[in-house]
């Protein structure tokens, strides 16, 4: 017998106008208290950073980028999620959470560096201006491993569950549909629930694992395995930036206060290809595609806040905010040179490291003996 469906939380209709969903009146006071400032920046940051993403897309076909991955339509569930995270809070991305990674900090343009090839990283994690915003793991679901991990020694460190909202620390972890099928997610799952260390697990659900399909990958909703390891768990309407953002808040304060590991399924749709590697025209049909449209997170939002009284001007500037931050990123990203050699020996180990000094040292000499060599052969002519 087929269980019943896990409810779906959805605050905003595809219109833009309130869902009547009984799973959501929990969140309604939070999402009450949300100020017009804050509403319009979820917005902003939904319609810069699919500039932005356009923009490195447009980079990569033109042979300036090895490979990008597209977050086009997964705009409302990063947005709200990240924008639920408190300063202290460390965030563990995969791979295409590039408005995650903006809004705590990190410079877009170092996620360039890290898919043109020319950073081993892209960012260093360690920096206070990253917001606590570790690497990009193109290593499916093994940053689920590290998230509950870090989350362990918050509780054995004594960081969490003290009372003090101010300095209780979580940790939120991104990951995918395919991901979802690794065995590193659900070992994290066991020893996060065991330990009952404050992780947040965000599962985006975009339907597509590269070319297979969610209802290849399980015969019941995502949300349900994180359920099976007794992780209290949720499912969102993933393009509805206030449904992530109020689920994503209830549940790192649950976490932070002690309460263990928590789940949100952001049910979301990936408008693009998995990668510019992929065609996704070869396993799925345009009218799945044109369902999904309908339902854009931004026009949602939009028409959300045009309901709320949002002027013209607003809407004008956001949009030129947006232009001028993808143009920006491909000016410098046309502007980056070559990694020096003595790069690669940084951040290899936490600290200094002797065999770091002499590799480093035996390139510089290698590197001269090419001088010594043209010098002579100068010299015999």
């Amino acid at each position: 017998m087929t269980p019943p469906e896990t409810p779906l939380v959805r605050v905003l209709q595809a219109d833009g106008t309130f869902a009547a969903s009984e799973a959501a009146d929990r969140y309604v006071p939070l999402i009450e208290a949300i100020g017009d400032a804050e509403l319009e920046q979820f917005y902003r940051d939904m319609v810069v950073i699919r500039a932005i993403d356009t923009q490195a897309t447009n980079l990569q076909r033109q042979g300036q980028l090895a490979l990008w991955p597209p977050s086009r339509g997964q705009e409302a569930a990063q947005v709200g999620s990240a924008h639920a995270a408190r300063a202290q809070d460390t965030i563990f991305p995969s791979y295409r959470e590039h408005v995650v990674t903006r809004i705590r900090g990190v410079d877009p343009l170092d996620i360039i560096k890290l898919m043109r090839g020319v950073s081993h990283g892209g960012w260093d994690p360690t920096d206070p201006k990253n917001g606590n915003t570790r690497l990009y793991t193109l290593v499916l679901g093994s940053q689920t491993l590290h998230a509950a991990g870090y989350a362990m020694g918050l509780v054995f460190d004594g960081r969490t569950a003290t009372g003090d909202p101010e300095r209780d620390e979580a940790v939120v972890v991104y990951y995918g549909d395919g991901a979802s099928s690794q065995g590193d997610v659900h070992e994290a799952m066991v020893f996060a629930a065991s330990y009952q260390a404050p992780t947040v697990f965000f599962l985006q659900n975009n339907h597509w694992a590269i070319s297979v399909p969610v209802s290849t990958q399980s015969r019941v909703p995502l949300v349900e395995r994180s359920a099976g390891y007794g992780i209290p768990s949720v499912r969102v309407d993933g393009n509805d930036v206030l449904a992530s953002y109020a689920a994503s808040r209830v549940a790192l304060d649950e976490a932070r206060a002690g309460h263990g590991p928590r789940a949100i399924e952001a049910v979301t749709y990936r408008l693009g290809a998995h990668t510019t590697s992929d065609d996704p025209t070869k396993y799925r049909g345009s009218d799945e595609e044109q369902h999904w449209a309908l339902r854009d997170p931004i026009v949602r939002m939009r028409a959300f806040l045009e309901g709320r009284g949002a002027s013209a001007s607003f809407f004008a500037d956001a949009d030129a905010e947006a232009a001028d931050a993808a143009e920006d990123l491909r000016t410098r990203t046309l502007e980056l040179g070559p990694p020096t050699a003595d790069s690669m020996f940084a951040h290899v180990y936490s600290e200094p490291h002797p065999l770091m000094d002499q590799q480093r040292a035996w390139l510089a000499q290698y590197e001269a003996s090419f001088d010594e060599n043209t010098a002579q052969a100068g010299g015999a002519a």
